[in-house]
């Protein structure tokens, strides 16, 4: 798996709203309107996560969810990374989520 270059993840994040480059890693905090509501999203992630056999860092504080995703295994960010980013995206971004 080939790690991307800064260009590359510059590139994908155009298309990815709220997240970020991060310390080598793509990064996104979503405020949720309850706590619940963050739980919830985290539970979609989870079985994503699963599915592709790629899971972020999740990182749970009050309302907030930071979701940080790289490729240890790779040594940086790589396809995986920014496929997994869109799809957090399009489950947290669900209308009456």
């Amino acid at each position: 798996m080939t790690v991307l270059t800064d260009a590359q993840i510059d590139a994908a994040l155009a298309s990815l709203p709220g997240w970020v480059h991060d310390d080598g890693m793509l990064r996104r905090s979503i405020t949720f309107d309850s706590f619940l509501d963050g739980i919830a999203a985290v539970d979609r992630v989870a079985v994503l996560a699963e599915a592709a056999d790629h899971h972020p860092d999740i990182d749970i504080r009050g309302r907030t969810v930071t979701f940080t995703l790289v490729t240890h295994s790779a040594g940086g960010i790589t396809d995986k990374d920014v496929a997994m980013a869109r799809d957090i995206s399009a489950s947290v971004n669900r209308p009456g989520t």
